[in-house]
């Protein structure tokens, strides 16, 4: 909301200053935003005029200006460009160190061509005043010369913009601001009071009202014989100030009523309108030319001002252009409504207008005012335009707006942590226009004005279906109560500063702060630490890549294909960071850097929608050390990697099974997916497709590994028992199975784990052998037990039976055989 000085003292009367107004809209919750203060920028330009002006001899487009600019420059050379500068002229002038706006330099005294000048004389635009000109300013020719040019045109006029929010609906009007400042103690709010205007003629146009859900209350007036032209120097340099273009008088006016009372209104040329009868309906398809030109078609939720002919006026918010006024105006309706402010904003949103009116509307207007305003309006029509007034039409009924807010005096300091003295606190009440209607030691009841929408106005809870009724009532009930109090305490509190509240923290709902992340939220983190522990560094990727890219990795659906890319080589939403991972191997394999570990926690993209995926990827060599080469990457180190990211990512690593059915990108014989269950699928690690690898000029081994972090469980919550800890030593036993060659080692770990849960704690394959001392088909497989007894030392016999069961249960579940 933006607003001049001049205008607030329109209706306030103060003597404060500019720092000290900007400083009370502050406190009191009016927060200021910005403040032009063209007068300030404009200082040092002075009026000025042109004694002598002479050819410059050493330039045929330049002339020697002997200038008198007042006090101090009574006879200045200027050198000047401007094909106007004459003997006599009165101008605009510059001294040195004046900074032009327009340009951002500032003026030194010097030489031009050989000829001293010392200063500038200006045009409107370098003052950022005007537009493009030919030459300099011509000023008046009984200009005195000395004046500061700012007091001279009327600039010296700041314009305070402030930010509004969404509940003071009355702040939006000069007016609404001047009366909150009058409260705080900044001045007196002037009376304002308008006379009716006499009716000279019945006004023909009547009203009609057939959606009174959106229009509650609407009234017209006819004015005939009116002259629609410029507006007046004052009603132009007010709206200019605040930023908007004056159009006409008729116009300007609304625009002016718009900001100063915070009242909108509209005018249509009644010579375009059709019939007897503007009606406040429903919309029905009907496609509407709007002033601005866009064109809408309207719903059956969109409130219009209709005549015989269609849709005039998207009510509430824009008028139309069939029916806006021109300079050959002269028969005007005025209209001045009442609008729903939901059915404002919802019909704003639909079709992307936005305008003050709506602005005004969607937070709530005066609800007593349009009778005053229309007189208002109707008397500055007739001062500006001429022409004469004809009686008011009006449809609907006022809204019993009337209503009461109680305040308990204590509820200031309980609540708002000030105390406060109760008749002070009334004071502050009746300033912002509160009547007090009972009141004693304890409390006071006052109504509420009608500009005040904010306050004790019905309230709607958006409470949970399942709650009883009677608590629901209860909730509801109590919540009228308390609420306008609440506004009350909140009004005085505002009014004595509210850099004088003083700040209290919350309670803490425990001595200990309650966790900031979600738990899946942590173990993605930890998931993100282990894989960097690992020797993996992190990266993070574009989402999109190009398509030909993506396909080597998945399904390309059409819905996943980016209509409008950033780039034409990221055109598609990735399947995996796999994509963006392997690219980065091959940048880094083309400059010579082959040996690589990466990682990227990330989103993946398929038809069933985002997925959150931890991919990893190695690459080259492991480093030489002394006495061993250096080895190629290999499936074992990101099976490990990706068994140790699921781990931690709290998977149940007990229930999780390998199989070799991996992705079409991974090496058939050299790749494994991890899964819980025979469907559930938690990962895949192998060794990328030779193919994959050649197609992109990659010629060092790359394994890789994805996790889907999304499938991963939610591990079940249940009480830490502490560890329980053996005083006993473990026992490790060694056994050498022969298999069958194509029988998965997974199998015979989990028949050997199984064989006796209360004392094998760990079992780990060692060796895996194939070759001319097992028989063909076959393999062996070396298998380390630990035995931990808990409660006593293990016998032999003991021991014994234990191996027993452990090859009983190795032939049974696997058909292995002992190695002789």
């Amino acid at each position: 909301m933006k607003f001049s000085l001049s205008w607030l003292r329109e209706h306030l009367e103060t003597t404060a200053t500019l720092e000290e107004i900007c400083a009370t809209l502050n406190t009191i919750g009016l927060e200021v935003e910005g403040v032009e203060d063209r007068g300030a920028i404009l200082a040092p330009f002075r009026t000025a005029r042109i004694i002598e002006a002479t050819q410059h001899p050493n330039a045929d487009r330049l002339r020697v200006c002997q200038v008198d600019a007042g006090e101090g420059f009574e006879r200045v050379q200027v050198v000047c460009g401007a094909p106007n500068a004459r003997t006599g002229l009165h101008v605009i002038f510059a001294p040195p160190g004046t900074f032009i706006p327009a340009s951002g330099i500032t003026i030194k005294a010097g030489k031009l061509r050989g000829e001293e000048s010392g200063g500038m004389l200006c045009s409107l635009r370098e003052l950022g005043l005007g537009e493009e000109s030919d030459g300099i300013a011509e000023l008046p020719d009984d200009t005195v010369p000395g004046q500061s040019y700012a007091l001279f045109a009327d600039l010296d006029d700041p314009v305070i913009d402030i930010a509004i929010t969404p509940n003071r609906g009355d702040a939006l009007a000069v007016r609404g601001i001047a009366r909150d400042l009058a409260a705080a103690g900044l001045g007196e709010l002037k009376p304002w009071l308008t006379a009716t205007v006499e009716s000279r003629f019945d006004t023909p146009i009547d009203w009609r009202v057939t959606f009174p859900e959106a229009c509650p209350w609407v009234l017209g007036r006819s004015l005939r014989g009116v002259k629609n032209g410029p507006s007046p120097e004052w009603l132009r340099r007010r709206l200019e100030s605040i930023g908007l273009r004056p159009v006409s008088a008729l116009v300007d006016i609304t625009n002016f009523f718009t900001f100063d009372l915070g009242r909108p209104l509209h005018v249509f040329d009644a010579d375009k309108l059709l019939g007897s009868e503007l009606t406040i309906c429903r919309g029905a398809g009907e496609t509407f030319t709007a002033l601005d030109g866009s064109e809408h078609v309207m719903t059956p939720d969109d409130c219009v001002i209709a005549d015989s002919r269609g849709v005039q006026s998207l009510a509430g918010i824009m008028g139309g252009a069939e029916s806006g006024v021109s300079e050959t105006t002269t028969n005007v309706f005025v209209e001045c409504a009442l609008f729903d402010p939901v059915a404002i904003a919802l019909a704003g949103r639909r079709h992307n207008l936005h305008s003050d009116a709506r602005q005004r509307f969607e937070r709530g207007v005066d609800q007593a005012l349009p009778p005053a305003a229309l007189e208002a309006a109707t008397r500055m029509i007739l001062d500006l335009c001429g022409g004469e007034a004809g009686s008011v039409v009006s449809a609907g009924v006022e809204p019993a707006w009337q209503r009461q807010a109680h305040l308990e005096f204590a509820r200031l300091e309980t609540l708002g942590g000030l105390s406060e003295a109760p008749d002070h606190a009334v004071h502050l009440l009746e300033r912002l226009g509160f009547a007090v209607q009972e009141r004693d030691a304890r409390h006071v009841v006052v109504d509420v004005p009608s500009w005040r929408n904010d306050i004790a106005t019905p309230m709607l809870l958006d409470q949970r279906p399942d709650l009883p009724p009677a608590r629901a009532q209860a909730a509801a009930q109590g919540a009228i109560e308390i609420d306008p109090e609440v506004d009350l305490v909140e009004e005085i509190l505002r009014l004595r500063g509210l850099d004088s509240v003083p700040a209290v923290s919350l309670p803490l709902r425990s001595a200990v702060p309650l966790p900031a992340l979600s738990s899946r939220q942590t173990r993605i983190a930890g998931l993100r630490r282990q894989l960097a522990a690992r020797g993996l560094l992190e990266t993070v990727g574009f989402s999109f890549v190009a398509m030909d890219q993506a396909a080597a990795f998945g399904e390309t659906p059409a819905d996943l294909h980016l209509l409008n890319p950033i780039a034409a080589d990221l055109d598609q939403m990735r399947p995996t960071p796999l994509v963006n991972l392997l690219a980065a191997v091959r940048a880094n394999a083309a400059r010579g850097y082959p040996d690589l570990g990466l990682f990227e926690v990330g989103p993946g993209f398929d038809a069933d929608g985002q997925k959150l995926i931890a991919a990893g990827i190695r690459s080259g060599h492991s480093p030489r050390l002394p006495g061993q080469p250096a080895q190629p990457v290999d499936l074992w180190q990101v099976k490990a990697d990706a068994l140790a990211g699921l781990a931690v990512a709290g998977a149940a690593m007990e229930g999780c099974t390998i199989t070799a059915d991996a992705p079409s990108y991974y090496h058939p014989g050299r790749s494994g997916v991890i899964r819980q269950g025979p469907k559930l699928v938690l990962g895949h690690f192998g060794q990328l497709h030779p193919a994959l690898l050649a197609a992109r000029g990659i010629d060092v081994p790359v394994c890789a590994f994805t996790l889907y972090t999304d499938a991963v469980p939610e591990p079940r919550r249940k009480r830490k028992a502490p560890p329980a800890l053996s005083a006993f030593q473990p026992l490790r036993r060694d056994f050498a199975f022969v298999v069958a060659a194509e029988l998965p080692a997974e199998k015979l770990l989990r028949a050997v784990k199984g064989a006796e849960r209360n004392l094998i704690v760990a079992v780990h394959l060692f060796d895996v052998y194939e070759g001319d001392k097992v028989p063909a088909g076959h393999k062996s497989l070396g298998v380390e037990i630990t035995l931990q007894p808990m409660d006593r030392t293990l016998t032999d016999a003991e021991i014994e039976a234990v191996c027993d069961r452990v090859v009983a249960a190795a032939q049974k579940s696997c058909n292995a055989a002992l190695r002789g």
